[in-house]
């Protein structure tokens, strides 16, 4: 395989990335990934995840919930892996097409009912539904910015974890 070449079109090595692509055109199974993480309890509602090498990643309820409010909610976390796993497709995406990013910022948010949670009904506990707005700034045409976000939005892999059913199992050791 030919070594990649790093492009500084915002900030992205899509060389690396087109590398692994072509890897996997070559070997299929290598595209086979498992991601994980590790979560420990540390008392009233604060957890902290472990992921791979990184500082732990704290989780907490704000006040109002019971909690002590020393980091954002589970919840918050999904609309936050949301909104960072669509500027990494629009980061990667704009690269591969060329498009320069002046700006892009995605806000994320999310409708819930705490009632299923609390135990006061019985009823769906995630999110009703979730809204995101896509400030992208670029000097392309609209054409070029339109397929791009078509592009993004086909192929983020949070987005279409939330978008489908997908079997969870939890089990107690």
């Amino acid at each position: 395989m030919a070594e990649s070449a790093t492009t500084v079109l915002n900030d992205v090595d899509i060389g690396s990335v087109a590398s692994l692509a072509q890897k996997i055109q070559e070997e299929p199974d290598v595209a086979a990934t498992k991601w994980a993480a590790q979560v420990e309890w540390k008392g009233g509602f604060r957890s902290d995840a472990k992921i791979r090498e990184f500082d732990e990643a704290r989780s907490d309820e704000p006040a109002a919930l019971g909690g002590t409010d020393t980091g954002p909610n589970p919840v918050e976390q999904i609309l936050g892996a949301l909104g960072n796993c669509l500027a990494v497709g629009y980061a990667a995406n704009a690269t591969a097409m060329g498009i320069p990013l002046n700006k892009l910022v995605i806000n994320v948010e999310g409708d819930l009912d705490l009632q299923s949670f609390l135990g006061l009904k019985e009823q769906h506990a995630g999110f009703h539904n979730i809204v995101v707005k896509v400030d992208l700034d670029s000097d392309a045409p609209a054409a070029e910015i339109q397929k791009l976000h078509d592009k993004v939005t086909s192929t983020s892999p949070v987005g279409h974890t939330l978008n489908a059913a997908v079997p969870v199992v939890i089990e107690l050791s």
